[in-house]
């Protein structure tokens, strides 16, 4: 699905009457009502790192990237407005929105030290071999996610340090990471 089709999804989950699981849980349901206000306050106002912006039009080869996501995760609601907007810049990018939950189950073949953590951007070229695979969050939040766990931080703390991690970042260390991967491929494909 494209992005529009991966919006209207988010909309009918906030908007239906009897949500299917897991949103007819009220937690989620919640979590979906936030993270639809995250993305659309980074559409709006997310800055894209301009060495990136040149990079990603600077792609000559036709690339194909699938994201993996739900629209209760917290950390796609953060990355997806920024790699959407990315993949916008170049009519070579085709893009390809998945759900984690629903068939075909591609995240079943890009684990995470054996989990199934979302967001997940593949880029493949045009012969579909996988070129490069980012996610769930840009290592420093990794690292303080780790940190937390190592901690034994209740869960609400942990969400409300992660989000003020992602508002005080503003997107730059993902786009930073991308930086890299994109320089990388252009580097590797000459």
């Amino acid at each position: 699905m494209n992005f529009s089709a991966y919006q209207q999804i988010f909309q009918n989950t906030l908007d239906g009457l009897n949500p299917l699981a897991p949103y007819d849980n009220p937690d989620y349901l919640n979590y979906t009502r936030l993270n639809w206000s995250r993305q659309q306050r980074w559409l709006k106002i997310g800055i894209l790192n301009e060495e990136l912006v040149a990079v990603i039009q600077s792609i000559r080869k036709e690339q194909f990237w699938t994201i993996i996501t739900e629209p209760w995760c917290g950390d796609a609601a953060h990355s997806l407005p920024f790699i959407h907007r990315l993949s916008e810049l170049n009519p070579l990018i085709k893009i390809d929105y998945q759900l984690r939950d629903t068939a075909p189950f591609l995240i079943d073949h890009y684990l995470t030290n054996g989990k199934k953590t979302i967001p997940k951007l593949i880029i493949k070229d045009h012969e579909n071999n996988d070129l490069a695979v980012w996610g769930s969050r840009p290592a420093e939040c990794q690292l303080l996610y780790n940190r937390l766990l190592e901690e034994h931080v209740e869960i609400e703390q942990k969400k409300i340090a992660l989000q003020k991690w992602y508002n005080e970042d503003k997107g730059v260390s993902l786009q930073n990471e991308l930086l890299l991967i994109f320089s990388t491929i252009l580097h590797t494909s000459k």
